[in-house]
């Protein structure tokens, strides 16, 4: 299977296959886009990570519409994150900017400890995404309250994930 092949099959048109379930197809797409944004976070590039971060989450969430069979452009959804940041609270940009601060001071190194933090919130956004989706595709709506609870609990998973993938990476490079 070549490259492109597999990117199609895995990514980019990932809701037409039929050999697994949404579920699968969303935790699939789920991974790689935590992975791809933690990997983009190493950068020791400071403040960078959000003008680059969140056009790769939308483009993921717009991977999980898609299965879910709601049809959405990629700005509608980079619209939807920022919505989705602001009902969530100035706690991501906090975050971001935190971030940021962290490459300063430990330039080189910061990246690097900024991989179950990144992990964890587009993991959020990630799980915010289906649960969205999956609202829409039955004309249903989530509130705040349920974007907000959705949101802390995976956020809490996320950076769980998140630590182990650096825990991973960590072990690979002392082999």
């Amino acid at each position: 299977m070549s490259i492109y092949d597999k990117i199609k099959n895995e990514i980019t048109e990932i809701e037409h296959r039929t050999d697994i379930t949404v579920e699968q197809k969303v935790s699939r797409i789920t991974h790689i886009a935590c992975a791809t944004c933690a990997g983009v976070a190493i950068q020791p590039i400071p403040f960078a990570d959000i003008f680059v971060l969140t056009p790769i989450q939308a483009y993921f969430a717009s991977r999980i519409a898609a299965i879910h069979g709601v049809p959405i452009s990629e700005s509608d959804v980079s619209d939807w994150i920022k919505e989705i940041i602001s009902i969530v609270g100035m706690g991501i940009i906090a975050q971001q900017i935190a971030i940021s601060i962290w490459k300063v001071v430990a330039f080189g190194v910061g990246g690097m400890l900024t991989i179950p933090l990144v992990y964890g919130l587009t993991y959020a956004v990630m799980k915010v995404s289906d649960a969205y989706f999956t609202a829409k595709a039955k004309n249903e709506k989530l509130n705040d309250e349920q974007i907000k609870a959705i949101w802390r609990a995976a956020f809490k998973e996320g950076k769980k994930k998140g630590s182990a993938e650096e825990q991973n990476i960590k072990a690979k490079q002392e082999e």
